[in-house]
């Protein structure tokens, strides 16, 4: 785990497990039914009623794990349950090699992975270069007295949101990071805490209600978007609503920390959040390098973490993650859940919009562009605990930054689906139509997307889900309402062409095997192309 920002940190060392993490996996949800009969038992109002305006399903993902399976496990020998997700019908579990491998004979169980992948069967040994990494965090018109923090919402033209303000007000923001001290205390904070804008939170590291402990990473983040302190900082998102998650171990890196996040996010989806955002990726274990992910892990379908990011995204939410600060190491390319195909990884700039060296860069292993957008990450202006404002640098800032600047977007269209909202962002770039490994599509332009009719032939097509299992759907608008799609294999194959429409926008993708394949979309005045994944 890391913190993406560039304050180095000296930690003690921490001792390997005698035991070993690792993930199993269950069949099925023999009891689901009862949750789609009555799915106020795990999801609030406010979360089916985001799934409604975007005409998302509920699926057997949102259905509990079967807790007689849960309990076979917790009662298996030498086992212990350190986080469980619905969505990945998974348990992370501690135990010893053999112990583990026991729990394989359970006639629920579908398979187990250990996080070292050297003792999965089917595993590979991690071959590519580890090198060295520290722990890195990085209507009527209104006008703010800014003060410092001008320059991170000018950048991104976000004054023009918040003169007719849209200021994030309805609009519920997770934040998934290591610790909020001071959050409760300090000024630059009091306008959320006054105005009963933090919901709730919890930390997940400890198991314990009280949030606003660990490290100071996360106070840094939340005052990006939150803080208020006239002529000194002013966040992205002041009106906006936040729930605060601790998933981030801070004395030690491990993969039980993918697994916290998982469970964060779906306790964020369950309250029915709107945003999700982070400033922890995960690439290599400093203290476990036989757990280091690899390049070819950055491909969005393989980490648990990046699985589950893209499933929060399925679910009606926007997910943002940092890039990370590779950017000056031998391995600079973005980490996990950055790579996950619908999360927005967000790069670092400087104050004068040149790329920080220190930013992670694209692409994603199968040559997906990432970062999709960069804001200030270099000198941002951020709150410490004790209500001190001062600078911080490292993608951890420039996410939230952006993170605040979606929320008023959303706020400004509460029509929209987290799809068109992302590809919103995306469109206003000044790099949009020239995106490349380092900007990706450049710097949004958030005053630019207050005239809807610009973005009208920019965000009228979308293909989703991508991964995608069974069917594939093309959204889309054009003045025949007809279109033309084509699939090809890496290698260029015509495998599927079909003519499309409207009102039957699907295209059916189960004779395929799993793999990357290549589409092209042709309709009257309208030609996309791009990637699809089969899992």
């Amino acid at each position: 785990m890391r913190y993406n920002f560039t304050f180095i940190l000296i930690l003690l060392s921490f001792s390997a497990f005698a035991q070993e993490e690792a993930w199993v996996y269950f069949k099925s949800k023999p009891n689901a039914q009862l949750f789609f009969d009555n799915p106020l038992t795990e999801l609030s109002q406010r979360a089916l009623d985001r799934r409604t305006s975007q005409n998302i399903a509920l699926d057997i993902t949102d259905a509990p794990l079967e807790t007689s399976y849960v309990n076979q496990i917790q009662a298996s020998t030498g086992i212990t349950v350190m986080a469980q997700s619905k969505w990945l019908n998974a348990l992370h579990i501690r135990g010893s090699q053999a112990n583990v491998n026991a729990l394989k004979t359970l006639a629920f169980v579908q398979k187990v992975e250990f996080a070292d992948r050297t003792l999965n069967t089917t595993g590979k040994k991690v071959s590519e270069a580890v090198v060295n990494q520290t722990k890195k965090q990085s209507q009527t018109a209104v006008d703010y007295a800014y003060g410092n923090s001008a320059n991170q919402i000018q950048m991104l033209n976000g004054q023009v949101l918040h003169q007719q303000n849209y200021t994030g007000e309805g609009k519920i923001i997770a934040v998934l990071d290591a610790g909020f001290p001071g959050v409760n205390t300090a000024q630059p904070f009091e306008n959320l805490r006054n105005n009963n804008k933090i919901l709730g939170g919890y930390d997940y590291t400890t198991r314990n209600a009280n949030f606003y402990a660990g490290g100071d990473h996360g106070t840094k983040v939340l005052s990006t978007m939150g803080g208020y302190k006239e002529n000194a900082l002013i966040g992205t998102a002041p009106n906006a609503s936040y729930y605060l998650f601790i998933t981030e171990i801070d004395a030690l890196e491990n993969p039980l920390e993918e697994s916290l996040w998982v469970e964060a996010a779906e306790k964020a989806d369950a309250l029915g959040v709107d945003i999700i955002t982070t400033s922890l990726g995960y690439f290599l274990y400093r203290d476990e390098v036989r757990y280091n992910h690899t390049y070819s892990d950055m491909n969005g379908i393989t980490t648990f973490i990046s699985r589950g990011a893209e499933t929060a995204f399925s679910k009606g939410i926007l997910v943002l993650a940092s890039a990370g600060n590779e950017g000056t190491q031998v391995e600079k390319h973005i980490g996990a859940p950055a790579d996950a195909v619908s999360v927005l990884a967000i790069g670092s700039v400087t104050a004068s919009k040149v790329k920080a060296g220190s930013s992670s860069i694209g692409p994603s292993y199968d040559f997906r562009i990432k970062p999709e957008v960069m804001a200030q990450g270099a000198s941002a202006v951020v709150s410490d605990p004790n209500g001190n404002i001062g600078t911080a640098s490292g993608t951890s800032f420039s996410c939230p930054i952006m993170a605040g600047m979606a929320a008023c977007l959303w706020q400004a269209f509460p029509t929209k689906t987290n799809k068109e909202i992302r590809q919103m962002i995306i469109a206003s770039a000044d790099r949009y139509s020239t995106p490349d490994n380092n900007y990706g599509y450049g710097i949004p332009n958030f005053g630019k997307t207050l005239s809807v009719d610009d973005f009208i032939a920019e965000t009228a097509f979308s293909v989703y889900p991508n991964p995608v299992k069974n069917t594939l759907t093309f959204s889309f608008l054009n003045e025949s309402n007809t279109a033309s799609v084509t699939i090809y294999s890496v290698l260029g194959q015509k495998l599927i062409e079909e003519k499309i429409n409207n009102s039957n926008p699907i295209l059916s993708m189960q004779s395929l095997q799993s793999g990357l394949y290549f589409y092209s979309f042709d309709a009257e005045n309208l030609h996309k192309t791009g990637k699809i994944i089969k899992q």
